[in-house]
């Protein structure tokens, strides 16, 4: 009977970074040090110079259309974007470059993700990349209850992000009863460790009274 390897895929991804003036080339460079602690590959970073970032697209037309033929250049299987992106941008992004895309705070969700070993480490991750999850729909609904109806706001694609609304509390709600189980059970077992303790010393003193008189 053979057995078959679940190989984990290395992600090959572009860096993207705006300098608005402040010290964007260490950002960066601490950047592509976290991308490379969560497992991913750094080909490339690219730096656009701008009074601010795009608040629709992140960069500028003229440089999403040079890291569409970097991506393509370098079989990149994403980006990672040096700042916080909105719901907006992120969407426009993904369209825009036809690529998985990602932002610092995602990377850094993942690194924790990564290295949570217990039950309870593993839960308060989950809650914190599902919370962020939801700020994003959240915006995302604002933004879309602001176009008044219409297009944009018809069909399938409003009735789903509900639900992906409902579906995220729902397991919100669901791992922080679970946290609270893990926490009170660690609670008990801690109390009795110092019983135990509290207990072992208790014997020793009285050996020891015993002892001396002896």
């Amino acid at each position: 009977m053979s057995t078959f390897e679940t190989k984990e895929i290395v992600e090959k991804v572009i860096l993207l970074g705006v300098d608005v003036g402040d010290d964007t080339k260490e950002s960066m460079k601490e950047l592509a040090e976290l991308v490379d602690t969560a497992g991913a590959t750094v080909l490339d970073s690219i730096i656009q110079s701008r009074e601010r970032i795009h608040p629709g697209t992140y960069l500028g037309k003229g440089k999403i259309e040079e890291v569409r033929e970097r991506i393509e250049r370098l079989d990149a299987t994403g980006v990672v974007c040096d700042d916080e992106l909105t719901p907006a941008q992120l969407r426009n992004l993904e369209d825009l470059l036809d690529t998985k895309v990602m932002d610092r705070t995602m990377v850094i969700l993942d690194i924790f993700a990564k290295r949570a070993t217990t039950s309870e480490g593993k839960i308060q991750v989950e809650l914190a990349q599902l919370k962020f999850s939801a700020a994003r729909l959240i915006g995302l609904r604002s933004s879309l209850s602001r176009l008044g109806g219409g297009i944009g706001t018809r069909g399938p694609g409003e009735k789903k992000l509900e639900m992906d609304r409902r579906l995220i509390h729902e397991r919100i709600s669901q791992l922080k009863s679970e946290l609270k189980k893990v926490e009170s059970h660690r609670e008990l077992i801690r109390k009795s460790r110092d019983e135990n303790l509290a207990f072992n010393v208790a014997i020793v003193g009285y050996t020891m009274r015993a002892s001396l008189h002896f």
